[in-house]
């Protein structure tokens, strides 16, 4: 009934654009004490939050997007996440249970850009009645050609230039729907905004001291090429932008070649990936795994429970592996 298709192609390599390094204040910023600094600000002139009883229920997709949902919304809102920590929105098959959740939210917040391939089917079984939101309304997609036919890259949350206009499309929707909350859900997503933009300076003087000739990096698929074009970082991929594509042997042999031939040091597999087809590659190329990132979920490991952690333990786990001289 809610079946997913085969669609994502392979692809191997991303656009590059520059970046300019910047200065940071201090560490301290960073993390969960800026976020709790900020939200507390936040909360101190943003007006009253609503009773508990009274919140506005909405819908997430999945688990990244929903922490920035939660980020903006706060207490005034309610929120169903049908696709959770550490689970694959890609081959995640929605349930009649996740129809009944979906059916007493006022607003459902998707990522959109075929992300969710599901959605579709979902929509139409569950006849639902409320807004249905795309974050990513507004931006340019990212798209590749593959076997002469173009892809759309879904994944801009890696990117935090562009959360910046995925939470005003979130506070616009949550201020619609709730007008009397206006107020709150502006001051929030500014607050948000600014964590943003201080992880974004954060990176690129992470990043900074390392050559071009070592930002590459291979991971399991092809889930950070927005990142890589902020931040000026190759990444290769055995398969394609969802997880549902398989790498074809030639694929994997010619990742092997290019891994030989160019001395690749960053090797990666994903929290939401079997991590099998990385190890083999690794170990064919001779190359040792350099541990895991965060692609499309956030985890109940503590490195990554908010967005803003996964950015950070993924830009820090990126800089220490292309600045290895192994």
């Amino acid at each position: 009934m809610f079946g997913l298709g085969k669609g994502a192609k392979r692809f191997s390599g991303t656009r590059r654009t520059s970046g300019v390094s910047s200065s940071l204040r201090s560490k301290s910023w960073f993390g969960a004490g800026l976020f709790a600094t900020l939200f507390a600000l936040t909360l101190a002139f943003a007006g009253p939050a609503r009773a508990q009883d009274t919140r506005l229920p909405v819908g997430v997709s999945f688990s990244i997007l929903s922490d920035i949902v939660k980020a903006v919304g706060g207490d005034r809102i309610d929120v169903t996440t049908l696709v959770g920590p550490d689970q694959d929105t890609h081959t995640y098959e929605p349930t009649p249970a996740d129809v009944a959740k979906l059916a007493g939210t006022k607003l459902f917040f998707v990522n959109g850009l075929g992300f969710e391939g599901w959605l579709p089917r979902l929509m139409k079984s569950s006849h639902y009645t409320g807004q249905l939101v795309t974050v990513t309304k507004g931006l340019k997609p990212r798209t590749m050609v593959d076997d002469g036919k173009t892809i759309t890259d879904p994944h801009m949350f890696q990117d935090p230039e562009r959360v910046k206009t995925m939470v005003d499309n979130i506070a616009a929707a949550l201020s619609q729907a709730d007008p009397a909350g206006a107020t709150y859900y502006a001051a929030r997503a500014q607050n948000y905004r600014v964590a943003l933009d201080e992880v974004i300076a954060w990176a690129k003087k992470q990043l900074a001291p390392i050559p071009p000739s070592r930002r590459v990096v291979l991971t399991s698929h092809d889930a950070f090429g927005y990142l890589g074009m902020a931040f000026e970082i190759k990444f290769l991929a055995p398969e394609g932008v969802s997880t549902e594509s398989e790498a074809s042997a030639r694929d994997v042999a010619n990742l092997i070649r290019v891994i030989r031939k160019t001395g690749i040091k960053a090797v990666f597999m994903e929290n939401i990936s079997n991590p099998r087809l990385v190890e083999r590659i690794a170990h064919d190329a001779k190359v040792t795994v350099d541990g895991k990132l965060y692609s499309d979920a956030l985890s109940k490991n503590p490195e990554a429970t908010t967005y803003l952690q996964l950015f950070q333990y993924n830009i820090r786990a990126l800089a220490t592996a292309m600045k290895d001289n192994r």
